[in-house]
């Protein structure tokens, strides 16, 4: 009995022993870090000083094959003032990491920045940040402009864009719209487009909005623009 006994203990321990452990679970996102960042939507938008963005701004981390990622750390930061709804987490099943983002208390072009596989990959998300000037004049562009000069159609209102020649040019063309100084960018929202030789499909609202409403208008236009505008084309 002995023997046996210490036969069946031996045999006890070397079965313990043949045992492995297992390993413990990777923290989320730690093997699923990510070779790419990238804007799915929510870019590009403009919105009064402190208001939150019309639309939340969306994420996607992918790896090195371009496959979406899930369970990768995502964190955001910006400008002074910027805020998120949340800062950071981990992407969904489909790669996606998605926050509502508040502007900054200052006008102007500002900067989201997204961060993953510990912050070693980023990219960089632009918006607008208005005064209350400029939310007049989007007010005006919605009203009076956006019909020609947004080639987007609403359940309200069908772009006319295309039914144009020449093709008008989106407000947030800043390639066109730059380049025109400021008294000129005045003169043609006032007089139209023959008082600088340009498409007479272009109507003159010097008649149907006051000189503060015009000045409002091309502050908007001046807000949105893509790239941004420096007053390097200024007239003087």
């Amino acid at each position: 009995m002995k023997n046996s006994s210490m036969v069946l203990v031996l045999a006890f321990a070397m079965s313990g022993c043949n045992k492995q452990a297992s390993a413990p679970a990777a923290p989320v996102g730690a093997a699923n870090a990510g070779a790419a960042l990238v804007e799915v939507s929510g870019g590009k938008q403009a919105t009064r000083i402190g208001a939150a963005l019309e639309q939340p701004v969306v994420l996607q981390v992918n790896d090195a094959q371009g496959a979406a990622v899930a369970g990768a750390m995502v964190t955001l930061s910006g400008a002074k003032g910027v805020k998120f709804d949340p800062a950071s987490g981990a992407t969904d099943s489909s790669g996606q990491f998605t926050a509502q983002v508040w502007a900054p208390g200052a006008g102007g072009h500002f900067q989201i920045v997204a961060l993953t596989n510990a912050g070693k990959v980023q990219a960089k998300v632009d918006q607008v940040a208005l005064g209350y000037e400029q939310v007049l004049g989007r007010q005006l562009s919605t009203q009076y402009c956006a019909r020609c000069h947004d080639p987007e159609s609403t359940p309200e209102r069908v772009s006319n864009m295309d039914n144009l020649d020449p093709k008008p040019h989106a407000f947030s063309d800043g390639e066109t719209y730059n380049k025109i100084g400021d008294s000129d960018l005045i003169a043609l929202i006032g007089h139209g487009g023959p008082a600088l030789n340009k498409s007479a499909s272009m109507p003159p609202f010097g008649y149907t909005l006051s000189v503060a409403e015009i000045q409002a208008l091309a502050s908007y236009i001046r807000a949105i623009a893509d790239p941004p505008y420096t007053r390097v084309y200024a007239n003087k």
